[in-house]
């Protein structure tokens, strides 16, 4: 039976899904029994995410090769440069439509004076990228999961083969464990779907749908305009073949899961299919998972500058371009699972004097719209960490004088076999 049910294509699952879960919302709103579905998707989501990351990592590292072509560095070029113009997008959108929100706290709590402590910012994100590793992966640290397992994956280029062997079958083996987590993904959005429904409804989302539609609308734009441009740059070929392409394998289960780091096996199964090389998605792909996050400096950036906004903070460019910096570092350490990026608003909010009342309220609030910021965060995330990887190799191989038709890539890819 369940090789029958995986037959069925995933994203035509998680569309029935959806349509079971907004139908028993709508009819048997008292029937919260279904809610646990989503709760048990979401904790499994969770659980299997960090080991996941942890392992694929530190098993793609041990098996780099010196002088390999990897892509590496052009890589991690466009992922720090995607991260960073994410942020000067989401400060651009800010200033164009300023939003103003709604605070049961006032302007009383607004603190003053905080831009100096900006070091102690960068180095409280230091000091977690060096934390206890066990510690890290129960509490789904990711900066400090990436921190360690780029570290023993590199002690464990020095060990036997035998034991990168071992290293690399438990990697599959969690690997395979969250792919049966993500066939399970059409029960737990019934779940997910009647909880929203019935706990917040379409009201709790029109009383922020300005913010929403900022939030959402600026994600779209850099997806399908700066990302694009960046491809473009790198590949000199048209890019919407493969920008659309991974917004429609990575990115649609990417905003159901509504993480990054569960989304892996899928990006690397998408890699395959385009052909790439493996020893470069072996690593890109899980690196991206935890550091690629142009999505989650979206989500700080406007969120904190609805914040400043609302109390009436008069701010300069030079302070709306640190913000950009910090976001972009901050980023990286965001959690690969749903609502990570949110607990990073009070450090932003922190750089323009706002108190940790008022940040944490606007969290609140992002935990409120969270259903569709979160889901298209996650979805913008996970789908450049595969167009990267692609234009990465595609664009190095152009330089070396061996050209890769997109279109063409895109079409053997097989796309429609995700539907």
């Amino acid at each position: 039976m369940f090789k029958k049910y995986t037959q069925i294509p995933l994203i035509a699952r998680i569309l029935i899904g959806i349509v079971i879960g907004a139908l028993l919302g709508i009819i048997f709103p008292s029937w919260t029994w279904i809610d646990v579905l989503g709760k048990l998707f979401i904790g499994a989501l969770k659980g299997i995410a960090p080991v996941l990351v942890f392992l694929v990592i530190m098993a793609a590292i041990s098996g780099y090769e010196k002088g390999a072509e990897n892509h590496f560095g052009t890589i991690i070029v466009l992922y720090l440069s995607a991260t960073f113009l994410s942020a000067v997008a989401a400060v651009g959108a800010s200033y164009l439509f300023p939003i103003k929100l709604v605070l049961t706290k006032g302007t009383a709590a607004q603190s003053s004076g905080a831009p100096e402590s900006l070091g102690q910012i960068i180095s409280d994100l230091l000091t977690t990228a060096v934390s206890n590793p066990v510690h890290a992966i129960i509490n789904g640290d990711y900066l400090a999961i990436l921190f360690w397992a780029v570290l023993l994956g590199v002690a464990l280029q020095a060990v036997s083969k035998t034991t990168r062997t071992v290293v690399n079958d438990l990697s599959g083996m969690i690997g395979k464990v969250a792919g049966w987590i993500i066939q399970l993904a059409p029960f737990g959005i019934i779940g997910l779907i009647h909880e929203s429904l019935v706990s917040a409804g379409l009201k709790g989302l029109v009383r922020y749908g300005q913010l929403i539609l900022l939030l959402v609308g600026t994600m779209v734009f850099v997806y399908l305009v700066v990302y694009a441009i960046m491809v473009w740059f790198v590949t000199r070929q048209n890019p919407f073949p493969l920008v659309f392409w991974t917004l429609k394998v990575s990115g649609i289960p990417a905003f159901f899961t509504r993480s990054s780091a569960v989304n892996i096996p899928i990006n690397l199964e998408a890699c395959k299919d385009l052909g790439l090389n493996e020893k470069s998605y072996g690593v890109s792909i899980p690196l991206g998972g935890s550091a690629n996050s142009g999505g989650a400096a979206i989500t700080i950036s406007v969120m904190t500058l609805a914040a400043a906004h609302t109390l009436g903070i008069q701010f300069s460019f030079l302070l709306a371009l640190l913000l950009c910096f910090l976001t972009a570092i901050s980023a990286t350490g965001a959690s690969g699972i749903a609502g990570g990026s949110l607990l990073l608003i009070p450090m932003a909010c922190n750089l323009f004097g706002i108190s940790n009342d008022i940040a944490m309220e606007i969290v609140g609030i992002g935990f409120v719209i969270g259903v569709i910021q979160d889901s298209v965060e996650t979805a913008v995330n996970s789908a450049s960490d595969l167009l990267f990887t692609a234009a990465a190799e595609y664009g190095d191989l152009r330089k070396a004088g061996k050209p890769i038709n997109i279109k063409e890539a895109v079409k053997k890819a097989n796309a429609a076999k995700y539907f």
